[in-house]
């Protein structure tokens, strides 16, 4: 039996945003958004300190901490919806782990604990 390896980790994010419509933007509305991330390594004979991973991800969440989404790029030409920062996430998170020889398998961010958004890494 072959064995596969792998982190969980839950972070949160702290940030309002307004929605854009057709005909105007939505109501400016704070959220706390749950990011749940799920990290694989490329090498699963080591493992890695989960610290080294949170720092990781911090490093792409923080930035965002107490902010209006819609001032931040690249949300001030895309909309902030649940979707999109779902997919920027995942894209932002995953190049950061690279540096930590591994990879984000799985990210799911939550507006409320009733709605989520799931990115998977597809095949390769």
């Amino acid at each position: 039996m072959k064995k596969t390896y792998g982190y969980r980790l839950r972070t949160y994010l702290n940030a309002t945003h307004a929605m854009r419509w057709e005909n105007s933007d939505g109501a400016t509305h704070p959220h706390t958004w749950e990011i749940i991330c799920k990290v694989r390594q490329n090498n699963d004979d080591e493992f890695l300190r989960f610290n080294e991973i949170e720092a990781a991800i911090q490093e792409v969440v923080t930035p965002l901490q107490g902010r209006l989404l819609n001032n931040v790029a690249p949300f001030t030409e895309i909309n902030p919806s649940l979707e999109n920062l779902g997919d920027y996430f995942f894209d932002e998170i995953d190049a950061h782990l690279q540096n930590l020889d591994c990879y984000l398998e799985q990210l799911e961010i939550g507006e409320s604990p009733t709605r989520f958004f799931r990115v998977t890494r597809g095949e390769q």
